[in-house]
């Protein structure tokens, strides 16, 4: 019996419309990202979800919360979901970022897809056979997706707010 995914990106966010660099930072759901939440919540409200957990960052946090309130479930975090650490580039206006050299403190690709990977082992292990949805970030959510369909990252579409994708989780997962 497969464990069947639902990876959700959080709602939008003060900063996602500002176009600032969020990385590990906590972050603050704007109205859209909110009512968008509320949207997926509605459209969720009759399927069966046993576990619902989000990145320990307040934006994912917020809008799990609103999609499990039918559900009346607690709400799990973990930092395995975090998004990607952008080092210096946090805070900054992204327009402004796109000729810049990267610097040595922005967390590598092999991190994150080491962090994908065990986020996937711990969601199979643990909640074998069992519906989790889970709300993370743009880039955390494509090194997911990129280890589960063993693709490069560059090949995974990136996920808008509040874009959930399905995915079943078999033992050889692990």
């Amino acid at each position: 019996m497969a464990t069947k995914l639902i990876l959700v990106r959080h709602g939008e966010t003060v900063d996602n419309e500002a176009h600032i660099m969020q990385g590990q930072t906590q972050g603050k759901l704007n109205a859209k990202g909110i009512a968008q939440a509320e949207e997926l919540s509605r459209e969720l409200s009759h399927e069966h979800i046993d576990i619902f957990m989000a990145s320990d960052l307040k934006r994912a946090i917020d809008t799990c919360d609103i999609i499990a309130k039918p559900h009346n479930k607690p709400v799990v975090t973990i930092p395995l979901l975090r998004e990607r650490d952008w080092g210096e580039f946090t805070g900054m206006y992204i327009p402004d970022l796109k000729d810049k050299t990267w610097p040595d403190d922005i967390e590598s690709l092999e991190a994150m897809k080491q962090r994908a990977t065990d986020f996937l082992q711990l969601i199979t292990k643990k909640y074998h056979g069992k519906t989790v949805l889970a709300v993370g970030h743009g880039i955390i959510n494509k090194a997911i997706q990129s280890v589960f369909f063993n693709k490069p990252m560059n090949e995974i579409m990136p996920m808008k707010n509040v874009e959930y994708r399905i995915l079943e989780l078999s033992a050889s997962t692990e």
